[in-house]
């Protein structure tokens, strides 16, 4: 039997991404998984990595250039707020999302060489609500896109796919794919909530119709709705698209405790997610998944929701 390998990785700059008093993407979500990983002993069992910033260049497959340093430039020049009024930054936000971004392709490089059989990236800030040319939702680079980007044109994989099971729906995954047939995008999301999208109707638009699948869960759904919709909709998708990589935009905040959501997840739930998509990963694509954090706000729940999901890429 082969032994698994578990990246885990995280930078403590990600930290100084400051949001300033009572917003809930703050410093401490970071610290609080790092501090949990430690003191529940699955460092021991992981290999840390320090997350290193992502080249300019490589935002281009996925973020317009001129928006990009339009972005730094703000951020830089000591903007507090960038494209929407929730979206708050600081000077060390730029620094940051770099480096949130590039941990999510260094997880995908490692995992795709064969370095590491798994990984789980405390990516911070989160990326999923960020377009190619908008910032938005906390998230300032779309950090999963990019890893998925880079699995496409620099390491030549065909079909790639993405699974979201945050409590708010995507939209920037969504529309930064939804021509594209090779990379398939799924998200589990609370509906109606924030940002408005990913009605059941939304499959993909001209080349890419049918890549995309949204499943959309009332208030108040917990483990059974959400784990029935991953079995039901999106794994045999999977089994139909056949992907190389899997990637997962791992979102904390549909956990009954969050207070942005309004869905009754246990962590136990999101363990059981995560079981789900392993087994399909060592089934289907040679075990090749990598998870990327993206909301959660309540502490104790989302430290306790990625020790869960950590516990399950361990055992393999």
């Amino acid at each position: 039997m082969s032994v698994i390998r578990t990246g885990f990785v995280s930078h403590p700059d990600q930290e100084r991404h400051d949001t300033g008093p009572g917003h809930p993407e703050r410093a401490a979500r970071h610290r609080a998984i790092v501090e949990r990983v430690h003191e529940s002993g699955l460092a021991a069992e992981l290999e840390l990595c320090a997350a290193v910033p992502i080249a300019l260049a490589q935002l281009e497959p996925v973020h317009d250039a001129r928006h990009a340093r339009a972005l730094q430039a703000a951020i830089e020049g000591g903007a507090r707020l960038v494209d929407d009024g929730d979206t708050r930054v600081s000077a060390g936000s730029w620094r940051a999302a770099l480096l949130a971004a590039g941990g999510a392709v260094l997880a995908a490089e490692r995992v795709a060489a064969g370095a590491w059989s798994n990984a789980f990236v405390a990516a911070r800030p989160p990326g999923h609500h960020a377009e190619r040319g908008r910032a938005q939702g906390f998230c300032v680079l779309n950090n999963v896109a990019l890893a998925a980007a880079h699995l496409r044109t620099q390491l030549g994989l065909e079909r790639v796919a993405i699974v979201d099971w945050d409590v708010h729906h995507g939209n920037g995954t969504q529309a930064i794919f939804a021509a594209d047939p090779t990379v398939y995008y799924a998200s589990l999301h609370q509906w109606p909530l924030y940002p408005g999208s990913g009605l059941a109707e939304e499959r993909g638009v001209g080349p890419g119709l049918g890549a995309t699948r949204n499943c959309p869960l009332a208030p108040g759904s917990g483990d059974r709705e959400w784990l029935a919709a991953l079995e039901a909709a999106v794994l045999p998708d999977l089994e139909r698209f056949a992907p190389e990589f899997l990637l997962v935009s791992a979102g904390y905040d549909a956990h009954r405790d969050d207070p942005l959501g309004g869905t009754a997840l246990s962590t136990a739930g999101f363990g059981r997610l995560t079981r789900l998509l392993v087994d399909f990963a060592r089934s289907r694509c040679g075990g090749r998944l990598v998870l990327v954090l993206e909301g959660g706000y309540d502490l104790g729940a989302l430290a306790a929701g990625v020790e869960a999901s950590i516990a399950e890429l361990r055992a393999g």
